[in-house]
C-alpha cells in the first residue's frame, strides 16, 4: 500500500500525476499545471475547464503522448488519442484501465447520459480509483479499489458527507480527498472534514500539492 501511495502525487484539484509499475507517467485532469514531467498517458474524465485543459495538456504532451478520455473531449484534440465510455476495459502502454461511470443525482451539472468518466487502475498490486466529478453513485457498491479519490467540496460533487459514505460503499482501505483548493470551489477543510467522518473507519490521506 504505501509503494503506490508513494507513486501518486496530487497536483491540486482533481489533477493527480502517477507513476505506473513500469515507470509510466500518468497523469488525471491536469489542471493550472506549472510543467512538469512530459506524459505518457493522460486520462481526462470530462469536458468542464477545471478536468479537460487543452492548455495544461500540452505543457506536458510529448510525441508520443497518448490522450484517454470521452468523445466529446478527444475529439477537440491532435495526436494520438483513445475514446473510452464506462463500461470499457482497455490497456493503453501497459496500464489497464476500468472505465466507469461518474454523474450526478441530486444535482444537473454531469448528466449521466453525458457518459463521462471515471477511471480504476492498479500501480504496485493496488486498485486506484479516481472517480471524475460525480455524486455517491450506486455502481460504487460494485466497483473494487483499494485508493479511492473522492470528491469532497459538495455543489458540483459529493460533500465531504457524502464522501464518506461513498467509501464506505466501496470497501476502500485508503481515501484521498480532492476537489479543493484551486479557486474552484472547496478548501482544505472540506479533506479534514471527511477525515473526521472515517475516523476509526477507513484511513484518509491528506496529500500536500506538489
Amino acid at each position: 500500500m504505501e509503494q503506490a501511495l508513494a507513486r501518486i502525487h496530487w497536483l491540486g484539484h482533481d489533477a493527480y500525476r502517477i507513476i505506473g509499475d513500469q515507470d509510466q507517467v500518468i497523469y488525471i485532469d491536469p489542471f493550472q499545471l506549472n510543467g512538469g514531467e512530459v506524459a505518457d498517458l493522460i486520462l481526462v474524465t470530462h469536458t468542464h475547464y477545471d478536468h479537460f485543459s487543452p492548455e495544461d495538456i500540452a505543457k506536458i504532451r510529448g510525441a508520443r503522448t497518448i490522450v484517454v478520455g470521452p468523445p466529446d473531449c478527444v475529439e477537440k484534440l491532435e495526436g494520438e488519442t483513445k475514446a473510452v465510455r464506462p463500461g470499457d476495459k482497455i490497456t493503453v502502454l501497459g496500464v489497464e484501465l476500468e472505465v466507469v461511470p461518474a454523474y450526478n443525482t441530486n444535482k444537473k451539472f454531469h448528466p449521466k447520459e453525458k457518459n463521462w468518466v471515471g477511471y480504476v487502475l492498479t500501480v504496485a498490486g493496488q486498485r486506484i480509483y479516481h472517480t471524475g466529478d460525480t455524486d455517491r453513485i450506486p455502481e460504487m457498491q460494485t466497483i473494487r479499489t483499494d485508493i479511492a479519490l473522492l470528491p469532497v467540496s459538495g455543489t458540483y460533487v459529493m460533500t465531504a458527507e457524502e464522501a464518506a459514505d461513498a467509501a464506505l460503499d466501496l470497501k476502500a482501505k485508503v481515501v484521498i480527498p480532492m476537489h479543493y483548493g484551486a479557486g474552484v470551489v472547496g478548501t482544505v477543510d472540506d479533506a479534514h472534514r471527511l477525515k473526521e467522518l472515517l475516523a476509526g473507519k477507513v484511513r484518509v490521506e491528506i496529500k500536500e500539492q506538489e
